[in-house]
C-alpha cells in the first residue's frame, strides 16, 4: 500500500468516527476471551499523534515492524510480542490506544487478524460523576507503578484479604497503603491513582478490593502523562477545579499544591526520610502536619 494511499485511508477513518463512534465499557468476559480481531475492526485514535497532520505516522517505524511481521510469518511465529491496547467502540470495532505503528504495519502486510487487549479507561462522564458526588475539596494523588504497586518478590507488601482475577497475579500492594488510605478517607481527602500504563480501571478496582482498600478516582493510559495533549489538559483542569488542595504522595516526599495560604505560595515539599518499613508512618506524620497547617489558615 502506497504512503499517500494509506494516509488517505487513515484520514477517512478518523473523519468517519466523528459523530458516529465513541468508547464504551467492555464486559469482563469480552476482556478475558477476545484476544484477537480483524485489522479492519481497529480504528486509529484521533487524539494520538499518529493521526495528526503535523506529526503523523513514522514510515521508518512502520517499515521496521513490517520486516518483523514478514519474518514472523515466514517462520510461523507470532507476528507481535505484545497485543495492541484497545477500547471497545460503539457501534462496532475497537479504538487503538497503543500500537498504531504495529497495526499500520499489519495492514500494509495484509495480515487478517492481530492480537489485542481490551481495556476500560475512565471517561469524562466517569470523572464528572466522581467529582459531583465528592464532598471533599482536598485530594491525594499517587502513581500506581512508582508508589502503589510492588513486584511479587518485594518483601514489603501487604497480604491480600481475598483473591480476585485481576492485576493481583502480577502485582502486590505496597506495605502501609491500606493504613495510609484509611487515614486519608477519615480526614477528608479524595484518593486518586494514576498510571501511564493502560490498565483497565475495573482491574485496578478489583485489585484494591482484594486488599479492602477504597480509591475515588483511577486514571490510566498515556493521556494522563501527555501534558501537550489538549484532551489530557482539559481533563486535568476539570479535576483541579474541584480541589482547593492537592497532595502528591511519592516514595520519598509529599508535594502540596494549591491554596497554601503562605504569601500566595502554590507549592510546598515535605521530605519523608523514610525506610520501606516506616514509609506509611512518615507519610501520615507529614499529612498530619499538612492538615494542622491547613486548619490554622482556615
Amino acid at each position: 500500500m502506497a504512503k499517500t494511499q494509506y494516509e488517505q485511508l487513515l484520514a477517512e477513518d478518523v473523519r468517519n468516527q466523528k459523530g458516529t463512534s465513541y468508547p464504551v465499557k467492555a464486559s469482563i468476559l469480552e476482556r478475558l476471551f477476545i484476544r484477537k480481531t480483524a485489522c479492519s475492526n481497529l480504528h486509529p485514535n484521533a487524539e494520538d499523534e499518529f493521526t495528526h497532520d503535523d506529526v503523523g505516522p513514522s514510515y521508518r517505524i512502520i517499515g521496521e515492524y513490517e520486516e518483523k511481521i514478514r519474518t514472523a510469518l515466514r517462520f510461523g511465529n507470532p507476528i507481535m510480542d505484545e497485543p495492541l491496547m484497545v477500547e471497545k467502540l460503539y457501534p462496532k470495532g475497537y479504538l487503538l490506544l497503543n500500537g498504531h505503528h504495529r497495526w499500520a504495519a499489519a495492514v500494509r502486510c495484509q495480515v487478517k487478524t492481530v492480537p489485542i487487549k481490551i481495556v476500560n479507561l475512565a471517561s469524562d462522564s466517569d470523572i464528572q460523576k466522581i467529582l459531583e458526588n465528592s464532598k471533599h475539596d482536598k485530594r491525594v494523588t499517587l502513581d500506581l507503578d512508582e508508589v502503589v504497586f510492588r513486584d511479587l518478590k518485594d518483601p514489603n507488601t501487604e497480604k491480600q484479604k481475598s483473591f480476585v482475577l485481576a492485576l493481583d497475579s502480577k502485582k502486590k500492594l505496597k506495605k502501609g497503603i491500606p493504613a495510609l488510605f484509611r487515614y486519608l478517607a477519615k480526614n477528608g481527602f479524595d484518593i486518586w491513582v494514576y498510571s501511564s500504563n493502560y490498565y483497565s480501571i475495573d482491574d485496578v478496582q478489583r485489585f484494591f478490593k482484594a486488599y479492602q482498600v477504597h480509591v475515588d478516582g483511577i486514571i490510566t493510559g498515556a493521556e494522563a502523562r501527555k501534558k501537550d495533549n489538549k484532551y489530557a489538559i482539559s481533563r486535568e483542569k476539570m479535576i483541579s477545579a474541584k480541589y482547593r488542595q492537592t497532595i502528591h504522595v511519592d516514595n520519598d516526599m509529599l508535594i502540596v499544591t494549591g491554596d497554601l495560604g503562605e504569601n500566595g505560595s502554590k507549592f510546598k515539599k515535605y521530605d519523608l526520610n523514610s525506610t520501606p518499613e516506616d514509609w506509611s508512618v512518615k507519610a501520615v506524620e507529614a499529612l498530619e502536619q499538612i492538615v494542622a497547617e491547613d486548619g490554622k489558615k482556615q
